[in-house]
């Protein structure tokens, strides 16, 4: 048995021994490191209530402090939340937001501000998530998913795939509620199962985004507005994924991130330090440690495995090596869903016709070409005359035979009946391409 594997076996021998996920020193409110020479010391003046740093590959917990300890998450529980709902929709679909799904948002919650009664995209609303931690977005999201308590339920057994056993779920956006809590080693667990997910990588490293407005008055066309990611370490600190954030009353700054050097990407989670500011120099801190500390510390613990994940994807067998949300992008835009506004994996409906409309002409052109060559030889002479009267004759004055159809309106087989049945063909394509665009965003 490998080393990790046999940290994994006594992780979880002692979680069943002791109670305690990924092992017994976890469970400690003690500082837990184990350091071997040339091991460098642990920051000094770390506040936070719980924090823990882990090797993300590995799963191997380099360090922690009270690592399960039950706390408010605020909005770092919208990893969870993600993870739970993001593979359910594809990011080009739109959906018209309704009032109901914006009403019952918790006083003081963090928006980004979506409006009811216009569409938004998928993509655009795990923007709002993410970069401006949108409690409307996320209740937006959760009614798409069946409704506020389906979603709750859904994450509460996601956790539980997870072995986030310090979880309670009540509310899908982090709001402060009576029961909803979480610990340090439970949100690096979301974290490191989210990141596996391209979308989510890409969603919670993004610095910033336009995201749609309202509708102009005057001109009546629909507005954007730019946000900022509220991760103040993104962009700052040299090799930060993500991850996410959070503040309320009650839990006070809470913060996961992740972090990639030198080949090896750390998680590091920090839970309610003395002050709000300090929760994101205590997460950096423990990161540099982490960096230098591996391989000079023997883990005090180890990040379970999703009981849940399949062994192996359908998207990762047909495409080792490419991101499940870069798969698309590979296909040739016009066989790709169109999209109805912005940027997206497809193409607008204009373009997108523009594109099969294209490919049916060069069909048709194709069978016009072979049906001139199927000819060739009874006009062979004729060419041939013509081609040495070139050499003698103004260009003008050579006559210029147009086998096929006219340019326009001819009424041979492949200019006159075949080119309409091509044309019906296309029609056809389109309609049913746009019956599926239908169905797709209802």
């Amino acid at each position: 048995m490998g080393a990790p594997a046999a940290l994994a076996a006594f992780g979880q021998d002692a979680a069943g021994a002791a109670g305690v996920v990924g092992g017994q020193r976890l469970g400690s409110p003690d500082v837990q490191v184990a350091p071997l020479a040339g091991a460098p010391a642990l920051p000094s003046a770390l506040s936070g209530r719980s924090w823990l740093v882990a090797d993300a590959g590995t799963g191997e917990v380099l360090a922690a402090r009270n690592a399960h300890l039950p706390l408010p998450p605020a909005s770092t529980l919208k990893m969870l939340f993600a993870d739970t709902v993001m593979p359910k929709f594809d990011r080009s679909l739109e959906h018209l937001v309704t009032p109901a799904e914006l009403a019952n948002l918790g006083a003081g919650s963090s928006l980004v501000g979506v409006k009811e009664n216009l569409p938004y995209r998928v993509e655009d609303l795990w923007r709002g998530v993410f970069l401006s931690s949108g409690n409307d977005a996320v209740h937006v999201l959760a009614h798409m998913n069946g409704g506020l308590q389906q979603t709750v339920a859904e994450m509460q057994a996601r956790a539980g795939s997870l072995q986030a056993k310090d979880t309670k779920v009540v509310s899908p956006d982090g709001y402060d509620m009576d029961g909803q809590v979480t610990s340090a080693y439970d949100l690096t667990l979301f974290a490191r199962a989210g990141l596996r997910n391209a979308d989510f990588r890409s969603y919670c490293a993004t610095r910033t985004a336009h995201f749609p407005g309202g509708l102009d008055k005057v001109t009546g066309q629909r507005t954007s507005f730019d946000i900022a990611n509220t991760d103040r370490l993104l962009g700052k600190y040299p090799g930060l994924i993500g991850v996410k954030n959070g503040y309320t009353t009650n839990a006070g700054a809470t913060f996961t991130g992740a972090a990639e050097r030198g080949g090896r990407t750390l998680l590091v989670t920090v839970m309610h330090p003395e002050a709000q500011g300090k929760v994101y120099d205590e997460a950096a801190s423990l990161l540099d440690w982490g960096f230098a500390a591996a391989g000079k510390v023997q883990p005090v613990g180890q990040l379970v495995e999703d009981t849940g994940a399949p062994a192996s994807s359908p998207a990762a067998s047909a495409s080792p090596g490419v991101p499940e949300a870069a798969a698309g992008s590979q296909l040739p835009p016009w066989s790709r869903a169109p999209v109805l506004s912005g940027d997206g994996p497809g193409m607008a409906p204009a373009v997108w016709t523009a594109a099969v409309l294209g490919t049916t002409l060069a069909v048709w052109a194709t069978a016009r070409t072979a049906a001139r060559r199927r000819t060739a030889p009874a006009h062979a002479p004729a060419t041939a005359r013509a081609s040495s009267a070139a050499a003698t004759t103004p260009a003008s004055a050579v006559p210029v035979h147009r086998g096929g159809a006219t340019a326009v309106g001819g009424a041979t087989g492949i200019g006159g009946h075949g080119r309409r049945r091509l044309t019906r063909r296309a029609r056809a394509m389109l309609r049913t391409a746009r019956t599926t665009r239908t169905r797709r965003t209802r």
